[in-house]
């Protein structure tokens, strides 16, 4: 099985990242902060406001991804520099991770 591409040897010296999406690739999600993880999810900010900056605003105002995951989508709105499509990306991973959530509890239950 090939290797994943985040632990493939670099043949150009480490550069730094312009987006958290370089440094993932280069050192693997797990060094990733969740300011950085959700900035990927955001992808692109607005004119002086980074993807970044916006990832910042949200965990501040709700404090965590829990925080985040329990808000209404129309919430979000109220964050300059979010607009449907980002939201989206945002409900959708917050769903896939509580899908994934379900799926080890439900296997932890059949192994008890």
């Amino acid at each position: 099985m090939p290797e994943p591409f985040y632990k493939a040897k670099k043949a150009k010296a480490q550069q730094k990242w312009m987006h958290p999406g370089g440094k993932l690739r280069e050192k693997g999600p797990e060094t990733l902060t969740n300011e950085e993880l959700l900035a990927i999810l955001i992808s692109t900010g607005i004119p002086g406001k980074t993807a970044e900056d916006i990832a910042k605003e949200l965990l501040n105002k709700y404090n965590s991804f829990r925080g985040l995951a329990n808000q209404p989508l129309k919430k979000f709105r109220e964050i300059k520099g979010l607009g449907d499509v980002k939201i989206i990306r945002i409900a959708s991973a917050f769903e896939i991770a509580k899908r994934i959530v379900k799926e080890v509890l439900k296997e932890h239950e059949k192994t008890r």
